[in-house]
């Protein structure tokens, strides 16, 4: 995959989140990626997933596939 700028991305967390920023944030990106990155290093490296790569994890979690 090519590489992808982040750098207009817009992020957000959580509303459920609290202020500590100990959480993960979350940006659509060109072309339907998914970016994702720790708010504690957001200048750090993030995750980018394609279209079908983040819907076959939202759809582990609405399954119950991640569940302890």
């Amino acid at each position: 995959m090519n590489s992808i700028d982040l750098s207009g991305a817009a992020w957000w967390k959580s509303s459920r989140s609290s202020n500590n920023c100990a959480c993960v944030e979350v940006a659509v990106l060109p072309g339907g990626h998914v970016g994702v990155r720790d708010s504690k290093n957001q200048d750090g490296p993030a995750l980018v997933f394609t279209p079908a790569e983040w819907d076959a994890f939202v759809g582990g979690v609405k399954d119950g596939e991640f569940d302890l």
